[in-house]
């Protein structure tokens, strides 16, 4: 054997690193002689030059549920808190006797919600959703007369039949999270029965609402936490009272009132 192969063949055969330096040598020193070198460098440098980006993937985390968002329709449930609020405009009415009444909501009793859910994919980026439910909730409404003092308190109990239409926006996927607003129109029909109290609401009402949220890929489903603030557009308060012509100490609270609206703040749990 040549010398120069002889010394290069040596340092192959004891120190495998040098075999990406060394080898170029050989094969041009005798080409046909050392094919078998020139085959087996092209594998190592195809399997480092191929694999170094297998190799950079396997610390990174797998998306769970990476096509969960390309279904044309998808269904899920909801359940959550809710509080109500009423917003009163005064007709500033004072009575023969002087009385000039005051009417609020001084704090939020919490309340419960369910829904379900029907999805229907529009684009990338937005989604159609329907989610009826039922809501249970009470308002503890104070009333004042501001020149006598006298103070009556009324709780009023709902049952609130809901059917939310939203658009929801999302932004881009990153791992796991996804964030989200929504904006729509929601229809609200009061089951709960009424009695002869000052304050008495109708049973139907309109609202807009406007929400934030996140999606949470999960394994197996979505968990999606959601804030909706709900804002009515119609005066819920019933004005005809045939029911208090026999009363009219209590007719005059409701007679103090020309409108009455319905705000409602929705913490939602989705699972999808």
């Amino acid at each position: 054997m040549h010398k120069k192969n002889f010394i290069f063949s040596f340092l192959i055969q004891r120190e495998a690193f040098l075999m990406p330096f060394a080898s170029p040598v050989l094969i041009f020193m005798n080409p046909r002689k050392n094919q078998h070198i020139a085959v087996r460098i092209l594998l190592l440098i195809a399997l480092l030059w191929g694999g170094t980006p297998i190799y950079a993937k396997w610390g990174e985390k797998v998306p769970n549920r990476q096509y969960a968002d390309l279904k044309r329709w998808h269904w899920g449930f909801s359940v959550g808190t809710h509080v109500q609020d009423l917003a009163f405009t005064h007709s500033g009415l004072v009575t023969e006797d002087g009385r000039q009444w005051q009417v609020e909501v001084p704090d939020f009793s919490p309340g419960f919600n369910a829904t379900v859910l029907g999805d229907l994919r529009l684009h990338r980026y937005f989604n159609l959703r329907l989610t009826p439910g039922m809501y249970f909730g009470s308002k503890t409404v104070h009333m004042l007369d501001f020149n006598s003092g006298e103070k009556q308190i009324q709780d009023i109990k709902s049952a609130l039949v809901v059917i939310p239409l939203d658009l929801k926006i999302s932004g881009d996927r990153l791992q796991n999270t996804r964030p989200y607003f929504t904006v729509g129109a929601m229809g609200v029909l009061d089951i709960s029965k009424k009695r002869s109290d000052p304050i008495v609401t109708k049973n139907f009402d309109t609202m807009l609402t406007v929400g934030l949220g996140c999606d949470f890929y999960l394994p197996f489903f979505k968990f999606c936490p959601e804030i909706k603030f709900c804002f009515g557009l119609t005066d819920i308060l019933k004005h005809d009272r045939p029911d208090l012509d026999e009363n009219p100490a209590t007719l005059q609270i409701t007679q103090s009132l020309t409108k009455m609206k319905s705000n409602m703040v929705v913490l939602s749990f989705y699972f999808e």
